[in-house]
């Protein structure tokens, strides 16, 4: 099949304005990437940065697209998972079924501790495996019908990969990842690892499997860049669009530019 290409949009600072958020995302549909992937904040590192609101700017996208996949990143520990449950089966019916969940640990502790949520890793790892398990259970009982779930894990660190050797992804990131792209190697060892994971899964036998990566390319020369990792397995690039490369104008350009001829990998 081929390599699909998204674009990764944070939902703060510059980003955080959800107008800005729909309009890149409709511009991703119409430059001919395949999906759009949006971050998931309540806070950021800077106090005087303003947050959006990553579900109502996926609704905004999935109700003006028709093509693009929405990747929805989900603080799944300090979500209540029944809000969440329908929140996204509503979604993904908007979209026509075009939402991939990708319930994560969390990054910023003030997320949890600013609201009187327990911010330990092993009690959010624990809620996070909870969750995720309740959110599918929710969507069988209340026929939303099967929705992807890709899961995180930062590499070499393996709890959260093996989680996502359940499901239906894996979206490994790496130290210093905005600073470079991740080296082929460590991107195949990852590859490795998760599928020798997947295989002890019997439920995960036979089903299409993808593995996830956020980088940075120049289109130019952008299919040569990703096509090793293509040939490794990976199956989406997440074209990373952040505040690091030049804000929403730099995002807009490079989404106007549009991804690379499609990569095929066996």
């Amino acid at each position: 099949m081929g390599l699909k290409y998204a674009v990764g949009l944070p939902t703060v600072g510059e980003f955080g304005d959800v107008r800005r958020i729909v309009e890149l995302g409709i511009a991703a549909e119409r430059h001919g990437w395949d999906g759009v992937h949006l971050w998931d904040h309540l806070l950021y590192h800077d106090p005087d940065w303003p947050v959006t609101n990553a579900v109502v700017a996926a609704s905004a996208i999935a109700a003006a697209t028709e093509r693009v996949q929405i990747i929805l990143t989900v603080v799944l520990p300090r979500r209540q998972v029944q809000d969440v449950a329908q929140e996204t089966a509503a979604l993904n019916v908007l979209s026509g079924g075009r939402l991939t969940v990708l319930p994560i640990i969390g990054s910023l502790d003030r997320e949890f501790t600013d609201f009187g949520l327990d911010a330990d890793l092993r009690a959010r790892g624990r809620a996070l495996d909870e969750r995720i398990d309740r959110l599918s259970a929710l969507w069988a009982e209340w026929g939303a019908g099967r929705i992807p779930i890709w899961c995180g894990g930062l590499w070499p660190h393996r709890p959260g990969l093996r989680r996502a050797a359940r499901f239906d992804g894996a979206m490994p990131i790496y130290e210093n990842q905005r600073e470079r792209n991740v080296p082929l190697d460590e991107f195949a060892a990852t590859v490795a690892f998760v599928r020798g994971e997947s295989e002890r899964q019997p439920r995960r036998v036979n089903r299409p499997y993808d593995f996830v990566l956020e980088g940075a390319t120049d289109p130019a020369t952008a299919a040569e860049q990703t096509a090793p990792y293509a040939e490794a397995g990976l199956t989406w690039w997440i074209e990373a669009l952040g505040y690091w490369r030049g804000g929403v104008a730099f995002a807009s350009e490079r989404i106007s530019q549009g991804p690379p001829a499609r990569t095929q990998v066996a």
